[in-house]
């Protein structure tokens, strides 16, 4: 017994479809009883108390109310306004200190730049080990030439210094 599989051949006929002949169905008139007497108002059960006419009442003028209020489907356009800095401590989006994914951004940023090839801003003090270790003491100085952009959810934003934080 051999692994290939043995090739087997079918013959298939064809055949022509048969034609279905169409349907013709008659048309159902339906009627309907019109009642000139006006309808009874039924109770409403709601959890385990009926609800009273007033009641009722209430809540069809609240539905007209509601029904009646209008859709706003589409914002009013809003252009982002930057908000000025001017002086010192005029950080007015945010805390005023670098948040943590601020500092990492800007450090591992720097880091980058350091290792490849970027000269310092600072003399290379002789502890410094890595290139983190050197953006960090370049931050600390507050002597990398960056600015920091924070945004707003409506698109107002800020740009700040790095100088500018605590």
């Amino acid at each position: 017994m051999s692994d290939e599989p043995e090739e087997v051949s079918v013959d298939t006929e064809e055949v022509a479809p048969e034609e279905e002949e169409p349907v013709i169905l008659a048309p159902v008139v339906e009627t309907a009883e019109v009642s000139t007497e006006e309808e009874e108002v039924k109770p409403v059960k709601r959890g385990k108390k009926e609800l009273s006419a007033e009641e009722l009442a209430e809540q069809e003028r609240i539905q007209k109310i509601i029904a009646a209020r209008e859709v706003i489907e589409i914002d009013p356009i809003h252009t982002p306004v930057e908000y000025e800095t001017t002086t010192k401590g005029k950080i007015m989006i945010g805390p005023p200190t670098l948040t943590r994914f601020e500092k990492a951004r800007i450090l591992g940023a720097r880091a980058l730049q350091l290792s490849l090839g970027a000269p310092p801003f600072i003399a290379v003090p002789k502890e410094v080990a890595t290139s983190l270790d050197l953006a960090y003491s370049e931050l600390e100085k507050r002597v990398i030439p960056i600015t920091i952009r924070r945004v707003l959810p409506n698109g107002d934003f800020q740009n700040i210094p790095i100088d500018l934080f605590d």
